[in-house]
């Protein structure tokens, strides 16, 4: 009875600890470090998977010299029988890995001390249909974990990843929060300070046709040019704090919004396929910037936009033929606006390709799954 209290008690703790939390990697860390200590295990790290098999480290503890070294290389890298079992969907339960993959090649290559680390648990996280990663724990010369401590590991696997989809729900609220803000702001922006400066460029006309002082004339005209230069700044603002005729679809979007620009742009699109919304949105922005950073700067004003939607890839290149600028791929990024695109880019697990040189045009193409 003690024993089956003091799991009870485990969890409550383990419980307490994720319903406190709302960033998924802080989360991972102190439940991680929280379990070992109730458990008197010694050892744990937790992969995240994506839906492609890849992982990463989301949370560590007290990994041996051989897994630490090298900012955690070995973990971060390579495949191994837990994550192969992972992503053939065998790994369905608690169970014993009997030998780790990664101990065993790092003792091979002399890779650092393991502390007589050579086995660990492996337990699959999830949430209903949902799978989210692997915990995996251990201690030093601890080769099996008997039925009760793997009944044990499954029942906080189990509330990590309850914890895991309520943050993950909580961020697609906070996402829909900040869409309808912005679009509440760009409805503000448009009904007042736009018509502001719709009617201080009037006025400004008006005063042209009303004075016949050369000088005041010049002033009124310059006022115009400046409440229309500020008109066509507050458009594109509103376009990019709600893209009208997105919902039309990324390419109608882009369309609108080069025309808006000043901009001739022709559209090529092959493949059938459903965009999901996040990878769409985050289209939109890099698409933004790069018709933008054309208008500013190729000295042209055509741009090709094609577009490619396969079932499980979407592939967007804008590119023009203008200036140009020196680039190549071991120099780093020039402008902030470009570093904002390829972040959006690796954000969604995609990759970005930026080519530029003086006198051919520069083209940026982004690549991102499903």
């Amino acid at each position: 009875m003690s024993e089956k209290n003091n799991d009870i008690g485990i969890l409550k703790e383990i419980a307490e600890l994720l319903n406190e939390g709302t960033d998924t990697n802080n989360v991972l860390a102190g439940v991680l470090k929280r379990l070992l200590q109730v458990t008197g295990l010694q050892t744990g790290w937790i992969f995240l998977m994506d839906e492609q098999g890849t992982h990463h480290l989301a949370a560590d503890e007290s990994l041996p010299p051989a897994l630490a070294a090298n900012q955690k290389e070995r973990m971060c890298q390579g495949g191994c029988w837990c994550v192969n079992k992972y992503n053939n969907k065998k790994l369905t339960k608690a169970t014993n890995i009997m030998e780790c993959k990664r101990i065993e090649e790092a003792i091979e290559e002399h890779a650092g001390e393991t502390c007589g680390l050579t086995h660990h648990a492996t337990v699959p996280l999830g949430a209903g249909d949902e799978r989210f990663g692997i915990l995996n724990v251990g201690s030093p010369y601890k080769t099996h974990f008997n039925k009760n401590e793997l009944a044990l590991l499954e029942a906080v696997a189990y509330q990590i990843g309850t914890a895991l989809k309520r943050i993950k729900l909580t961020q697609r609220e906070q996402e829909t929060a900040l869409v309808a803000e912005r679009n509440r702001l760009a409805r503000d922006l448009h009904d007042s300070v736009n018509q502001l400066l719709f009617s201080l460029s009037l006025t400004a006309r008006a005063g042209v046709e009303m004075t016949e002082q050369e000088d005041v004339k010049h002033t009124f005209v310059y006022i115009k040019d400046l409440a229309q230069e500020a008109l066509g700044e507050m458009r594109a603002l509103i376009w990019q704090l709600r893209p009208l005729g997105l919902e039309n679809g990324i390419v109608s979007a882009l369309r609108s919004y080069a025309e808006m620009l000043g901009l001739s742009i022709d559209t090529e699109i092959t493949g059938a396929a459903s965009v999901p919304g996040k990878v769409e949105e985050a289209l939109w922005r890099i698409g933004q910037e790069a018709l933008a950073n054309c208008k500013k700067h190729s000295q042209t004003t055509e741009a090709n936009l094609m577009f490619h939607a396969s079932k499980d890839l979407v592939v967007m290149t804008i590119k023009d033929q203008g200036c140009g600028f020196l680039y190549g791929e071991n120099v780093k990024i020039p402008s902030l606006g470009l570093k904002n695109m390829k972040t959006r880019t690796e954000a969604l697990n995609g990759q970005f390709h930026l080519k530029s040189r003086p006198g051919s045009g520069t083209a940026i193409e982004v690549r991102i799954p499903f």
